[in-house]
């Protein structure tokens, strides 16, 4: 693996860093405190080019590669895990997916309105009585004429209130007693389609709360055989996959919340005196600075070795689910540490790191607990009996 950057990742992740320490820290706290996002962060990320991800720009995306986009994602999590949130759903989970199962109509079709933010997209596959066993989702798809009726809820669906497309998981009618998953099939739905019906999430999050997070019922939602993405019965492959890219993204996102509470952290310790000195100097205090740097670097190396393998083309599964795991978990470690650093100013929001430690939270449950990354890493490490 080669540690140096190209000139091509470096300036994109100069012009994330401008876009999200001049237009979106400034606005953190306020757009935590709302509920909301500002259309205008959208609008911006679409002008600055950075919804267009790896997407080739002969379908109008950014042609960045994966470590680029991880250094984006890491940059805006630096920021606003909401902001973050929003463009690797859009960009990872539903772009990307389109762009490696998509046919050419599709590709052509949804990817150009989705880079340029004319279309916002959303991925639903959560539902009530199916999070981390996504194989037993309940949503079902019947066959009818010219398509598909869909019917089924849908729960913590990021962007869908907003959304115009739908990445939908339905299940086609089990034969010849075939496993649950693999009667799962996706279809690209427009969400203005008579029977997809929408609501926010009631209660407020713990985190992300700029973030918007739907509940979708489907009530005979008719789809054209033309949306299926994929293929029939590929669903489940093509859920995993798609899992795949946004787990890199959370992944990098908890490096920047991680970067942030140490930046927060070493700002504070300078200036806060106790007993007569500088909080900084007492050992107890550097010992968790120093480990809040170590773990911060271990995080890194893994989340850039996870896409750097992506770029070569190699398959990075196991590579994804170890940076999403460790890099979450250090980042909560250190937020909870950040915030215990700051005494009772870490415990209001006077200061942001009660925001990071809200916001990391969500990132340990996000495409796949850490408990489902355990599992994940463990099997590809065991192997099948």
């Amino acid at each position: 693996m080669d540690f140096s950057h190209s000139e091509h990742e470096l300036r994109w992740q100069t012009i994330a860093r401008d876009f999200a320490q001049r237009e979106v820290s400034p606005i953190a706290r306020e757009m935590d405190e709302l509920g909301a996002m500002p259309p205008s962060i959208v609008s911006r990320m679409a002008e600055l080019g950075l919804l267009g991800s790896t997407i080739s720009s002969d379908l109008g995306g950014s042609d960045m590669t994966s470590v680029a986009l991880a250094m984006v994602y890491e940059e805006l999590g630096r920021a606003c895990s909401s902001v973050r949130g929003f463009m690797t759903v859009h960009s990872s989970l539903v772009m990307q997916c389109i762009n490696q199962w998509g046919n050419d109509k599709q590709k052509s079709t949804y990817l150009p309105m989705l880079a340029s933010g004319q279309s916002i997209g959303c991925y639903c596959l959560t539902e009530p009585e199916a999070g981390s066993d996504a194989a037993n989702i309940q949503t079902t798809a019947t066959p009818v004429d010219g398509g598909y009726e869909l019917r089924g809820e849908k729960i913590w669906i990021t962007n869908a209130n907003i959304a115009s497309l739908a990445i939908v998981f339905a299940k086609l009618p089990i034969v010849d007693n075939q496993k649950p998953h693999g009667a799962i099939t996706a279809f690209l739905i427009d969400t203005s389609t008579k029977g997809f019906q929408r609501k926010k999430m009631p209660g407020k999050e713990l985190g992300h709360r700029a973030s918007d997070h739907a509940h979708i019922t489907l009530e005979k939602c008719f789809v054209p055989s033309e949306n299926i993405l994929g293929g029939e019965r590929q669903g489940f492959k093509v859920a995993m996959s798609a899992l795949d890219h946004g787990r890199l993204g959370v992944a990098a996102g908890a490096l920047g919340v991680h970067q942030a509470c140490l930046d927060a952290t070493v700002s504070f310790v300078r200036s806060r005196k106790q007993f007569g000195s500088r909080i900084g100097d007492f050992e107890m205090i550097q010992a968790s600075v120093a480990e809040m740097k170590a773990s911060l670097e271990a995080s890194r190396y893994l989340v850039y070795l996870a896409a750097w393998k992506k770029d070569t083309g190699e398959t990075s599964t196991l590579e994804a689910s170890i940076a999403k795991f460790h890099a979450t978990e250090a980042a909560l470690k250190a937020a909870s540490e950040a915030v215990l650093i700051h005494g009772g100013r870490g415990y209001s929001n006077e200061y942001p790191v009660e925001r990071y430690y809200r916001d990391i939270k969500g990132l340990q449950i996000y495409e796949g607990t850490s408990h489902i990354q355990r599992i994940v890493i463990a099997r590809n490490v065991i192997g099948k009996p």
